[in-house]
């Protein structure tokens, strides 16, 4: 039984791995990264989305990993990347961080409060 138990454990974490989960970053904590200047920040909103709202103060936009690798070239592979889109529900996210993560890049993580939460918890966007 232990062992059958050990096999579901370790098959659900490939699935999860696989599946492109990213660990989560709260506002807080990415506000401080931000602050600190540690940290990249990647919006996947889509282009109409940034121009009428803005993006997190530092994000660059997302349209395509080969923009992304340019925009990221000077950026070390152990840097903190965090991508977000929308909100909890949005999975727009993944393709940043997926993009990042084929860049080599290793810290990647998602802020799942996405843009609608940023705006939530009083903070400020920017125009790109």
């Amino acid at each position: 039984m232990k062992k059958l138990l050990a096999l579901i454990a370790t098959v659900i974490l490939a699935v999860n791995v696989q599946a492109g989960e990213y660990p989560d970053i709260s506002i807080g904590d990415l506000e401080k990264a931000i602050k600190a200047g540690k940290v990249v920040v990647i919006d996947v909103n889509g282009k109409n989305s940034q121009t009428k709202r803005g993006v997190i103060p530092g994000a660059v936009a997302f349209s395509d990993a080969k923009t992304l690798a340019k925009q990221l070239a000077k950026s070390k592979k152990d840097t903190l990347v965090v991508a977000y889109c929308g909100g909890p529900k949005c999975n727009a996210y993944k393709r940043g961080a997926t993009a990042a993560e084929k860049l080599g890049f290793k810290n990647v993580k998602h802020l799942s409060a996405g843009i609608r939460g940023w705006l939530a918890a009083g903070k400020e966007l920017v125009k790109n």
